[in-house]
């Protein structure tokens, strides 16, 4: 047990912290130390200050019932008690990547669910399966910052999940150009039915800044290092549109794709069932054996059947055929809130500490 890196979670009486705490449960390397959230949970217990908003299908872990809730602004009181940190604070964006780096300045490394520093050149956002060479930034940003362990590392949007891994999976055959609709859970928005009871039999066209970071992120995810900045793909040309729907946990992408290199679908499918990357070879704990499932039944994927493919960490794909205007179009199925939130970050420090980024203090 005192093997296991310590972790502290900010932002922990959240619905992506809860996850983070539910996920992190018997985790084979790292164990839950330290719980911080808002100057008005501070000093209760995490049982005490989550009352009965625990929004996890699975019990609260009796592990951190009575952790008592630090106050996340003291970052160094914090820090001094961990080895390194998750973030899925509830601040404004200026007030995110200010407090992060605070925490980074404090050698205390920062994998972060949050957008606020996606697009900072020198803080990697990856997938681990698409783009863990991006990690070779993070030498760049602790010059910037000063440090010699701490860094930011984030994992990109959820709603990416369900199609952008496909496209890298297509990679070879070159698309050039992507129309994707989403239709996203409202746990996305960090909700249950109970808190938003009007999203019941309702669908609303719109989620803040989410069309925009589903067309842009894939780029950046594709994109390659160049003098300690990641600069970001130019093709496909995505675009977006992102609606809320009443489902609780799982975005579905239906999506249509042009190629410069016409595969057949036989060939697509082929490319999907066998792609793996860096987590698959290290075998982390958090990695799904096979992260990419093709499913030949017409009214498949469905959320509720296929959610919590590979624990809500593999990604499925369906309705794969010809179109009449675009090349082909599938339906792609992620969970937001493992593969798309906090397992995706799991999964990022999974990779982090194999690659020696992130170490015992």
């Amino acid at each position: 047990m005192s093997e296991k890196l310590r972790v502290g979670i900010l932002g922990a009486t959240g619905m992506v912290g809860q996850r983070f705490i539910a996920l992190l449960e018997n985790h084979p390397w790292f164990e839950v130390k330290t719980l911080a959230a808002s100057p008005r949970s501070a000093g209760k217990t995490y049982e005490e200050a989550v009352g009965g908003r625990w929004k996890m299908d699975t019990p609260m872990p009796e592990a951190v019932k009575n952790i008592v809730v630090k106050n996340v602004n003291e970052v160094e009181e914090v820090a001094a008690s961990v080895d390194f940190v998750f973030s899925a604070v509830d601040m404004s964006k200026d007030e995110i990547k200010k407090i992060e780096e605070e925490y980074a300045k404090t050698e205390t490394p920062v994998v972060s669910n949050n957008s606020a520093h996606r697009w900072t050149p020198d803080v990697p956002m990856v997938v681990p399966e698409i783009n863990p060479e991006h990690f070779e930034v993070i030498e760049s940003q602790k010059k910037r910052l000063g440090t010699t362990k701490g860094f930011v590392a984030v994992k990109p949007n959820c709603s990416i999940q369900s199609y952008a891994p496909v496209l890298t999976a297509w990679k070879e055959f070159e698309p050039y150009e992507v129309v994707a609709t989403t239709y996203q859970a409202i746990s996305g928005a960090g909700k249950t039915f109970k808190d938003w009871p009007e999203m019941e039999g309702n669908i609303i066209p719109f989620i803040g800044g989410e069309e925009e970071k589903s067309e842009q992120e894939p780029l950046r995810l594709w994109g390659h290092v160049e003098n300690g900045v990641i600069v970001k793909a130019e093709t496909p040309v995505i675009t977006t549109q992102c609606i809320r729907v009443p489902v609780l946990n799982g975005h579905t992408a239906a999506v249509f794709v042009k190629f410069k290199k016409k595969p057949t679908k036989e060939q697509l499918i082929e490319k999907l069932v066998n792609f793996k990357g860096l987590p698959q070879e290290l075998e982390l704990p958090s990695a799904p054996k096979q992260m990419i499932q093709y499913m030949e039944e017409d009214n498949r994927p469905q959320v509720t059947l296929d959610v919590n493919y590979e624990n809500g960490m593999g990604i499925s794909v369906g309705r794969l055929r010809e179109d009449t205007v675009y090349d082909y179009k599938f339906v792609g199925l992620s969970h937001n809130t493992v593969r798309g939130a906090a397992g995706g970050a799991v999964l990022c420090a999974e990779t982090l500490k194999a690659k020696g980024y992130i170490t015992k203090k």
